[in-house]
């Protein structure tokens, strides 16, 4: 019997003129995923923010929610600290943004196999417009923060099946999912600034922004050059199944000792993983995922504890205007290295996350200490940062795709997807009492 394609196996060689158009194709078309995954998920606090002062009726629970969006976007309510703090920490907006789609990665591997791809792919861009939708007609706290968590939601489902994705194609597709990620965070405030600065309203500007999620649509349908061993609209236990009934029909004129050894060892490398095969990738994956986690921990115990203490009261900017500097200059770093894999690749990622938890040491220690002269000193450290961490990400799945066993690489992609969330979510717990410390001071 014929054997079905290889899943994670590199396309087989076309003419040059088509092989680069395809190729070419992919990338773009994964790029353009990347971008539009994440986008929703940068804009929606800042458009919640917008949305929740024009709300007629505003009560305790709204003040809290507009000034935690607020602190989102680098404003600040002053108080008597000599860090000029917000009342409330900005790692309470990022718990509320990033909580979804950590419970989405911590379950989902186990059992989104089940759902084919154009599904996934179809459920992830409704969650997105309805976010959208929710934030820009807004009459109520409560509407606004669930279109945050649609956006998350979205953001993280599509993380992980992308990435899964990934293995049908060439592995230069992780390049372009990687620079459309980073793309993604810069675009993201950038558009929406522009947009609302040029007199739209916030809920005009979020109703333009529905184009994003129809963009990945168009992406995955028609720019992506999708191969027959894709399960778009049918789950892969279906396939196996289907192949396992040939096969057994095949078989029947054969021995009963020879046909069950051929089935044992044709489950063993076409069939789905069973859950002590998952649990044992899992395994496997801890040496690319902790490292991950422990970058994305230092960067955002810096992002979200220590850059709203970063304050220079005789600097030409406001705190404000630090803030979105900072937030610019680290989006800017992770969108160059998310970009970079095509021309430098790093096996060391310990390497990476110490050099990252070196950076959080240094810069708590500048907020301890204020023995920083000014603002110019941080702007390259923050720059710093964000390399350090798009490079992590990016070349984490660049080597599990290359380091992994075929059959198991579709699951280890989106297993390994974890590691960033939690290492987001646990600083986010750290820098609560990080926050209350020094604004007691």
């Amino acid at each position: 019997m014929e054997q079905p394609a290889s899943v994670n196996a590199d396309p087989v060689q076309r003419s040059d003129s088509t092989g680069r158009c395809t190729q070419w194709r992919n990338w773009s078309g994964f790029w353009l995923l990347g971008l539009c995954n994440n986008f929703a998920y940068v804009v929606m606090l800042s458009a919640a923010h917008d949305i929740l002062k024009k709300q007629e009726t505003a009560n305790t629970t709204a003040s809290t929610s507009a000034t935690l969006a607020m602190d989102f976007q680098g404003g600040n309510s002053s108080n008597s600290s000599r860090y000029d703090c917000n009342p409330v920490s900005t790692a309470a907006v990022l718990l509320a943004d990033i909580l979804p789609t950590l419970v989405i990665k911590l379950s989902a591997p186990f059992v989104i196999h089940k759902l084919p791809y154009g599904f996934r792919v179809l459920f992830c861009t409704i969650m997105a417009a309805t976010s959208f939708l929710l934030v820009s007609f807004s009459s109520a706290v409560w509407m606004s923060i669930l279109g945050v968590i649609f956006a998350s939601i979205s953001a993280g489902l599509g993380e992980l099946s992308f990435l899964s994705l990934t293995v049908y194609f060439s592995r230069d597709v992780l390049g372009g999912w990687g620079s459309g990620t980073g793309g993604a965070g810069v675009a993201g405030a950038v558009l929406y600034t522009i947009l609302t600065q040029i007199g739209l309203s916030p809920q005009i500007t979020l109703l333009i922004m529905l184009v994003v999620p129809f963009a990945m649509l168009f992406s995955y349908f028609f720019l992506l050059v999708l191969p027959p061993s894709l399960p778009q609209w049918k789950s892969r236990d279906t396939e196996y199944t289907a192949v396992g009934s040939e096969d057994r029909q095949r078989l029947m004129d054969d021995s009963e000792e020879e046909e069950q050894e051929k089935s044992t060892s044709e489950e063993r490398t076409t069939g789905p993983l069973t859950l002590t095969e998952k649990l044992h990738v899992i395994k496997g994956l801890l040496r690319f995922v902790l490292p991950l986690g422990l970058v994305y921990f230092a960067e955002y115990f810096i992002n979200q504890g220590l850059m709203e203490l970063l304050y220079f009261p005789k600097f030409s900017l406001s705190h404000a205007e630090q803030y979105r500097w900072y937030q610019m200059l680290y989006q800017v770093g992770v969108l160059v290295s998310r970009s970079s894999l095509c021309c430098f690749k790093c096996r060391k990622l310990w390497t990476l996350s110490l050099l990252q938890v070196l950076n959080a040491v240094l810069l708590l220690l500048a907020v301890s200490y204020q023995f920083l002269p000014n603002a110019w000193v941080v702007f390259p450290i923050i720059l710093y940062e964000g390399l350090l961490g798009g490079a992590a990400y990016v070349n984490t799945f660049y080597f599990i795709s290359e380091e992994t066993e075929d059959r198991q690489r579709e699951f280890a992609m989106a297993a390994a997807s974890v590691g960033d969330s939690l290492g987001i979510a646990l600083a986010g717990l750290a820098a609560f009492p990080v926050h209350r410390h020094f604004c007691s001071l």
